[in-house]
């Protein structure tokens, strides 16, 4: 094979398929043939963009959550072999060079592309990357269901594993979508009680499915004041990506005594808290983003062991432009994923 196939889109949001002449990989980096990439909510702020990695009209390649086997190795390329099974995730391999590399800091690179924005990603047949990017993936993982945990679960599995909960504590999940619907199955797994919050009733049932142990619709009511009637939430992640800051904001008076608020949901609004109820309850709210390649190893490990899976719609990579549209509209349940013929 000489070319690839691979959907380009455009600041306006249009996508077209194209082929492309297969090239191959540099010093330090590898080609993988892509099976399968998520799409991912985040993917908008590359085709829009939105935080200016590119010169302004400069096409891209979406996608982060990515799938494959490496199919060629570029020079002084160590510890990965042609045929292994590797995912990629949202960031796309540190430089292990720059203040925050050094300090061991790997997230926050300050020399690291983001996949799907900055540089060409996986809605495509082909992708090349930083071997420093790279996550190992188990062969007992199929390619459609691993790419979501590569992005939408080691945010949340790490978002939980920084609140530091202890086994049996509260814990609220805030969002039950992409995100939310993996969060609820780690924290159960994990030993944790489980509130899922989410406006409206739809969702009751299949987060009570999923392993939560009570459901508070936020539209009946205060969820803060609906926690602290349960005897408040050591942890709570907030997931949802089109909720507002402002929907965030009761979730505070809802943490239990020294209570972390983790939010891994992007909102366009400020979250408005009183400092009475950070400072009379030792509480605190802190972000986190995504994690490193060998922390991504541990959430797939954790996921095979306790059969933690991402609900999916898979879709050939030729429909790319409907499953990003099914994706933004919120109808997904609850991944989208590209496959290609590579499978």
């Amino acid at each position: 094979m000489t070319t690839y196939r691979a959907v380009l889109a455009t600041n306006d949001g249009a996508f077209t398929l194209v082929d492309r002449e297969l090239i191959e990989p540099g010093p330090g980096h590898v080609r993988i043939a892509v099976e399968a990439c998520g799409v991912c909510h985040s993917d908008l702020y590359g085709v829009h963009n939105v935080i200016g990695n590119r010169p302004v009209g400069t096409p891209i390649v979406p996608g982060h959550e990515v799938v494959g086997r490496i199919d060629a190795l570029g020079p002084d390329v160590t510890g990965w072999t042609v045929g292994q099974q590797v995912g990629l995730g949202y960031l796309g391999g540190h430089c292990g060079a720059c203040e925050n590399c050094r300090r061991g800091d790997f997230v926050y690179c300050t020399d690291q592309p983001v996949l799907g924005d900055s540089i060409d990603g996986g809605y495509a047949e082909s992708v090349i990357a930083r071997a420093s990017g790279l996550v190992a993936v188990p062969e007992e993982l199929g390619a459609a269901e691993a790419a979501p945990l590569l992005c939408a679960g080691i945010t949340v599995f790490n978002g939980l594993r920084k609140g530091a909960p202890r086994p049996g504590d509260l814990v609220a999940v805030q969002g039950i979508g992409g995100l939310g619907h993996l969060a609820i199955q780690y924290a159960v797994k994990l030993g944790l009680r489980v509130v899922a919050i989410a406006r409206g009733e739809e969702k009751r049932e299949l987060a009570l499915k999923l392993g939560a142990t009570e459901y508070i619709d936020s539209a009946a009511g205060d969820p803060g004041k609906a926690l602290q009637e349960l005897g408040g939430a050591t942890v709570i992640v907030a997931t949802a990506t089109t909720t507002t800051g402002a929907s965030m904001t009761p979730l505070v008076e809802g943490l239990a005594l020294r209570g972390r608020l983790i939010v891994v949901g992007a909102a366009g609004d400020p979250i408005e808290v009183s400092t009475s109820a950070l400072i009379f309850g030792g509480r605190s709210i802190a972000g986190s983003l995504t994690g490193t390649p060998s922390e991504n190893e541990e959430n797939l490990a954790f996921s095979l062991a306790n059969d933690v899976r991402p609900m999916v719609e898979t879709v050939p990579l030729e429909k790319a432009a409907d499953a990003y549209a099914r994706m933004l509209s919120g109808a997904a349940r609850f991944r989208m994923v590209l496959t290609t013929n590579n499978n």
